[in-house]
């Protein structure tokens, strides 16, 4: 009972702190608009039901409220990503703002400003967010003090508990403290990623009630009368029961649950991080966007200097496998002598780099202005247009010619389950200094740890990469 109540005054308070935060991005919208407003921009007659747009704003107000409790706002879901979460809150606004825009239609409210909406939008996705933030932060220095930690108990020592430990010590925010495993086929006096083995799993309700568990992970599937045993004495001691999928490591994707009449259903299917993280997308086209406005003036000075440095195109374009194997052409600033591809046949016992890569430190068809471009990856600028076409992404792992992919193994075709990108982990790490193999663990670390973070990480860092030029040629 005592959960239930502190439950809905969380709710409750998170409600007051969006409220206050929405009236006051709308406040401050009105107030650097109020040239196109009819009435004064003050506290007591803004809020007053006398303002002809007061009902509007209530009824947003209300939209915003309704669709953030649906999307699961107000509460603290600690597994839940921080990316997720404002993608949440950029969605609840969107629709919220729809809902608005209909209201203002269906009853015939005269010149109500559109700049005031947006921006109110726009201010209302940054004030929620930021406070959410806020929030994960201060929930994690809580949790870092030990408040409303959970003794988890795992069952099963094999590889999976053991990943599953590891990942738990990786998010200190989750507040789970493991306190051992218990396993059938391993002896108590082992450990296991530092964590002991407490006894077998018939010795569970002794072990729980013992340590104080408040959670246990099965992560074994050996017999389905040990499983419904777990969960019947669980229930008894009112203990959350999580379970690992079986094959779960046999999928990069999501599960899904639902049900068939009263049967739920887990579904395994694999999706891309563009399907998984819908935001991804959307902040490749906006940033991608805004680059190639503020580049152009640049465009067309480097089109100049490769025209007058030597003879031939000024954009290169090449074949290179993308998404699911799917062909597009890369473009680039051409850096090379127009015939370069020729060449190459007659350079490759020169090649510096191991793996399907080919690469010359000091490659006689790279022309003088463009080994400028190298250094500096101006060359690589064009490949904007690429992400905007939905073709490559701002972050992710590097489209290698296909001609270099298929002389290589089945190694690297885990790469191609996501888009190709213009930066990634082999960029910030050293560039074309680091070996094949490393390249590729990175890119699959990548694929499977990907946050919005991580990405906005890995550009952060690209640019003190790019301007030292270290690692290109």
């Amino acid at each position: 009972m005592k959960i239930i109540t502190r439950s809905y005054m969380i709710k409750f308070f998170y409600i007051c702190i969006d409220v206050f935060f929405v009236a006051l991005a709308v406040y401050l919208a009105c107030w650097l608009r109020k040239e196109t407003l009819p009435f004064s921009i003050n506290i007591i007659d803004f809020f007053n039901a006398k303002s002809p747009f007061y009902y509007i704003f209530i009824l947003w107000l209300l939209a915003i409220i309704l669709l953030n409790n649906i999307n699961g706002l107000y509460q603290t879901r600690r597994e839940l990503a921080e990316s997720i979460e404002i993608w949440k809150v950029i969605r609840s606004v969107f629709d919220s703002v729809v809902v608005a825009v209909v209201a203002i239609y269906f009853f015939k409210i005269q010149s109500f400003p559109r700049t005031v909406l947006l921006l109110s939008g726009l201010f209302i996705v940054i004030f929620l967010s930021f406070w959410r933030i806020c929030k994960r932060v201060f929930v994690l220095f809580l949790v870092s003090k030990g408040y409303n930690n959970f003794n988890v108990l795992i069952i099963g020592a094999g590889k999976v508990g053991s990943a599953l430990v590891q990942e738990i010590e990786k998010r200190k925010a989750l507040g789970l403290k493991v306190f051992g495993f218990l396993d059938d086929f391993k002896p108590s006096n082992e450990t296991c990623q530092g964590h002991p083995i407490l006894g077998k799993i018939a010795d569970f309700p002794i072990i729980a009630q013992k340590n104080f568990i408040n959670t246990i992970y099965i992560t074994i599937h050996h017999d389905s009368q040990v499983f419904l045993q777990l969960l019947e004495q669980a229930q008894d001691m009112r203990l959350a029961v999580r379970v690992v999928p079986e094959g779960f490591e046999l999928t990069t994707g999501e599960f899904g649950k639902y049900n068939i009449g009263f049967i739920p259903v887990l579904e395994y299917f694999n999706q891309g991080i563009e399907l998984r993280h819908p935001g991804k997308r959307v902040f490749d086209v906006v940033i991608s966007s805004l680059m190639l406005l503020v580049f152009a003036p640049l465009f067309v000075v480097l089109a100049f200097l490769i025209k007058r440095d030597s003879r031939g195109p000024v954009f290169y374009h090449s074949c290179r496998y993308g998404r699911r194997g799917e062909k597009f052409f890369m473009y680039k600033f051409r850096s090379m002598v127009s015939n370069a591809d020729d060449l190459q046949s007659q350079l490759q016992h020169k090649n510096e780099v191991d793996g399907p890569i080919f690469k010359i430190r000091s490659d006689p068809r790279v022309t003088k202005f463009g080994k400028v471009l190298r250094k500096f990856s101006l060359d690589e600028l064009p490949q904007l247009i690429n992400v905007l076409k939905g073709e490559m992404s701002l972050v992710g792992p590097r489209p290698f010619p296909i001609e270099q992919i298929e002389k290589e193994d089945l190694r690297q075709l885990k790469r191609l389950e996501v888009k190709p990108g213009i930066t990634g982990l082999w960029q910030i790490r050293g560039r074309s200094d680091i070996s094949f193999n490393r390249l590729i663990k990175w890119d699959i670390w990548y694929i499977n740890n990907w946050s919005f973070w991580l990405d906005i990480n890995i550009l952060l860092q690209t640019v003190p990469v790019v301007v030292k030029g270290k690692g290109a040629y």
